[in-house]
């Protein structure tokens, strides 16, 4: 799984926000704020970790219990796919 083209992670004003550039603009209007553990998850699946590595790096940078870690992962990324932001591979 990985995000599709054309979404970007960007700072703006000290928030942490997701747009849409290009083609993707075209289905897609506005925003999408993220808190921190989000901005994680996202570069997280930037990079191409699985679930299971996505939440063991929250345990790591936040100090929550595995489960509740992969709660939190589970939940984001049905959230993005359900907005058409990611695509399976």
């Amino acid at each position: 799984m990985r995000i599709k083209d054309g979404f970007v992670l960007r700072e703006v004003a000290g928030q942490i926000m997701v747009i849409a550039t290009g083609e993707a603009s075209k289905d897609f209007h506005g925003m999408i704020k993220l808190n921190v553990t989000g901005k994680v998850i996202w570069l997280a699946l930037q990079e191409g970790l699985t679930e299971e590595a996505i939440a063991e790096r929250l345990q790591e940078q936040f100090d929550v219990e595995t489960e509740k870690a992969l709660q939190d992962t589970r939940a984001f990324i049905q959230q993005m796919e359900g907005m058409g932001f990611l695509v399976n591979e």
